[in-house]
C-alpha cells in the first residue's frame, strides 16, 4: 500500500497518526503457525454486527465528557474479555514513515506508535501487535472476537490509567485499507488496536487487517 507523506515538523508528527502504520503488519506474519506444521486454527474474524456504527467517511466525534490525560507513554494493556495482559513497547518509524513491527519472538508484547499520540491523550492513539507467530497465538490473536462495549485498559508511565470502551471492530483488505478513517485525528481521546486479519497464504501472509475502534471513558 502506498504510504502517505510524513510530516517534517516534529510537532506535526506528534499530532498525526502514521497512515503508513500498517507496514508493521506487512512484517506481522509472512509466516504463521501453519508454517511450523502446527496449525492451531484461524484467528477469530469480526462479524458485520461488530462494525462501528458509522462506516463511511471519518466522523468528528463530539468531545468526550471524560477529561483527557497529559501525554505519557503506555506501559501495559489489558483486555479482560480476550485475556490480554501485556507489556507495551514503543515502536519507531522507518525512513518511509511506516511503523516498525514489535519483536516476533515475544508473543505477549504490544507496541504503540511512539511518534504519535499516547493512549489517553487527546487525539487518535495507535497500538499494534502480532496475531500469531511460528510458536502459536500472539498478543492480539483474539482482537477479531472483541464485542462493542468491551473494556480496554492502558496503564501509563506516569502512573495513570486510561480506560477505553470499544466502539466496533472491523476487518479490511490491505488493498482497500481506509487510512483516513482509521488514523484521522479526533477531538477526543481515541484508540486504534491493529493486527493482521483476513485470509492467509504462505506466499503473501495475511490479506488484511483487523482494527478495533475505541474511545476514552474513564481515567485513574
Amino acid at each position: 500500500m502506498a504510504t502517505a507523506p510524513t510530516p517534517s515538523a516534529p510537532s506535526a508528527r506528534r499530532r498525526m497518526a502514521s497512515w503508513a502504520v500498517l507496514l508493521v503488519l506487512a512484517a506481522c506474519m509472512i509466516y504463521r503457525i501453519a508454517d511450523s506444521g502446527e496449525d492451531t486454527g484461524t484467528p477469530p474474524r469480526p462479524s458485520a454486527a461488530q462494525a462501528p456504527s458509522s462506516d463511511s467517511a471519518p466522523v468528528r466525534e463530539a468531545a468526550s465528557s471524560v477529561a483527557s490525560l497529559p501525554e505519557s507513554a503506555p506501559v501495559r494493556i489489558k483486555i479482560p474479555s480476550i485475556s490480554v495482559d501485556a507489556p507495551v513497547q514503543g515502536l519507531s518509524r522507518n525512513e518511509d514513515g511506516g511503523l516498525n513491527a514489535p519483536p516476533a519472538d515475544d508473543t505477549n508484547l504490544a507496541g504503540w506508535d511512539a511518534a504519535g499520540i499516547p493512549p489517553g491523550s487527546t487525539g487518535t492513539a495507535v497500538m499494534a501487535g502480532h496475531v500469531d507467530t511460528r510458536t502459536g497465538p500472539a498478543v492480539f490473536y483474539g482482537l477479531g472476537s472483541l464485542k462493542k462495549g468491551a473494556t480496554v485498559t492502558v496503564s501509563r508511565q506516569d502512573g495513570s490509567t486510561a480506560q477505553f470502551t470499544v466502539d466496533g471492530v472491523q476487518e479490511y483488505e490491505k488493498a482497500n485499507f481506509p487510512s483516513r478513517k482509521v488514523y484521522a485525528q479526533q477531538p477526543r481521546p481515541e484508540l486504534r488496536l491493529i493486527t493482521c486479519g483476513g485470509t492467509y497464504t504462505t506466499t503473501d501472509g495475511y490479506s488484511g487487517n483487523v482494527v478495533v475502534y475505541a474511545h476514552l471513558t474513564g481515567t485513574d
